[in-house]
């Protein structure tokens, strides 16, 4: 399995000088018009700093809202609910919480996107713990829409 982060392929697609080539997927016509399923989500780092109640409640918006945002993002897309369907892309939303819940804190939001293919793409970003809060109960949607404008 060959594994991309958007670090390494953000320079490739932006056309900085590289002596590789991006993968044939990693285009918006192929991503436009993908199946994606989402799998289960992955919480790492601490989830004690919330309840049980409110980690279920986070890992439920990381799916809704992780696939939410890539139907914002590519309105042709189908989100299937199959994850062995032939030609999809599985998507595992990803947060990894900080060890204690400070405004300056940082949480990494990351969308792992395995092709058919056996490439994998993540694309992450980090966001402070302030900057979530703010948004309420829309944080995984604002987090997962600022990952998907990162996509081509």
């Amino acid at each position: 399995m060959k594994t991309k982060t958007l670090f390494a392929l953000s320079a490739l697609v932006l056309g900085a000088a590289s002596a590789q080539n991006p993968p044939a997927f990693w285009n918006t016509a192929s991503l436009s018009g993908a199946t994606y399923a989402v799998l289960d989500p992955k919480v790492e780092g601490n989830p004690n700093i919330v309840s049980k109640q409110q980690l279920d409640g986070i890992v439920a918006a990381l799916r809704r809202d992780s696939a939410g945002a890539i139907k914002r993002r590519y309105p042709n897309a189908v989100i299937a609910t199959d994850v062995n369907a032939p030609n999809t892309i599985k998507v595992t939303p990803v947060l990894t919480t900080p060890a204690a819940l400070a405004p300056w804190a940082k949480m990494n939001v990351r969308m792992e996107l395995q092709f058919p293919d056996s490439n994998r793409v993540v694309v992450g970003d980090n966001f402070s713990v302030l900057t979530l809060w703010q948004q309420g109960a829309n944080a995984a949607n604002y987090a997962y829409d600022q990952l998907t404008r990162k996509l081509p």
